[in-house]
């Protein structure tokens, strides 16, 4: 049984997630190796080529990338984005979060670069960040050999992975860097203050919770945070949301990030962001896993319309 009133297509499939316990990463890492094996297996439509690249890094490393793309036979620009997979800043890689970039390159016709980014607690904050705005210069400096129209270029992610965008978005604009046309922010990881109504009293919910949260942020500050700022660790700080690209955020009922991101795109609005904002009720973080309930495919659905709207 459990307190929240979730949507009857994902309440049984409850019992059978795992309990996400980020005290000890060793097991949970294993556990995760567990649960991409109850995922259904990777399903790429015919003529989504995939592919490996090798990215230099900010800080003299190199970021392991795959780029997702359907084949064209015209010359016609495409628009490209940048996606960061979830996983509180300390779980997950590329292999788990697959099906998402290669449903958006298959619907939208995007170019798409995922960076397989550094990991918290071996490499925190700003690590992985630098991974993945290394991922942005790099796609815009070879828009070109991609095929990419440079004017449409976007970031996104969910989770820890969308809380990851919008720090890309704030980099961009307060280094001057490549313009970004389009923030896709679903389910984001924001805050480190973990003061929000849903944070206070989501600490039992399924997949994520308050503790899950709390360990979260332990890791992935756990370095210098003060070295590149810690509104770039944590965008839900940044005092200064004005000159950002427009902006889809989605937050889920029974997530304790939901207010979070609902606060988020609030301010981005305020900021003269314009901003989609989708909350759906009887979900859960990441409950669209499941991906044969009515309401995951409606999300599903919103995400890709959004991006198609936005990225032409």
């Amino acid at each position: 049984m459990t307190p929240y009133a979730i949507d009857p297509e994902l309440l049984p499939w409850v019992a059978m997630l795992p309990n996400i316990d980020l005290g000890d990463m060793a097991a949970v890492r294993a556990r995760m190796g567990e649960t991409l094996g109850m995922l259904p297996p990777l399903q790429v439509p015919g003529g989504v080529e995939i592919r490996e690249v090798r990215i230099p890094g900010r800080d003299g490393t190199e970021v392991y990338a795959r780029i997702y793309a359907s084949a064209k036979a015209d010359n016609e620009l495409r628009a490209g984005m940048v996606h960061i997979h979830g996983g509180g800043f300390v779980l997950g890689d590329l292999d788990m979060f697959e099906q998402g970039p290669v449903d958006i390159a298959a619907a939208c016709d995007v170019v798409i670069v995922a960076p397989d980014y550094r990991l918290a607690p071996e490499h925190p904050f700003p690590a992985g960040l630098e991974d993945c705005y290394a991922t942005l210069e790099w796609l815009a400096a070879n828009a070109g050999d991609l095929g990419v129209d440079p004017a449409r270029i976007a970031v996104g992610g969910e989770s820890a992975g969308g809380g990851l965008a919008a720090a890309v978005a704030l980099l961009a604009r307060d280094r001057q860097g490549p313009a970004l046309s389009f923030q896709f922010l679903e389910i984001p990881e924001l805050d480190d203050r973990l003061d929000t109504p849903s944070m206070r009293r989501f600490v039992d919910t399924p997949l994520w919770n308050r503790p899950a949260a709390e360990w979260s942020w332990k890791y992935y500050l756990s370095g210098t945070p003060e070295v590149l700022g810690l509104r770039y660790a944590a965008p839900a700080r940044a005092e200064d949301l004005t000159g950002l690209p427009p902006a889809f955020v989605s937050t889920c009922e029974f997530d304790p990030l939901r207010d979070e991101g609902l606060i988020y795109a609030q301010r981005l609005l305020a900021a003269g962001v314009s901003t989609e904002l989708h909350h759906y009720r009887g979900t859960f973080h990441g409950s669209e896993l499941i991906r044969d309930a009515d309401i995951s495919r409606r999300m599903a659905a919103d995400r890709i319309g959004a991006m198609r709207r936005a990225l032409g």
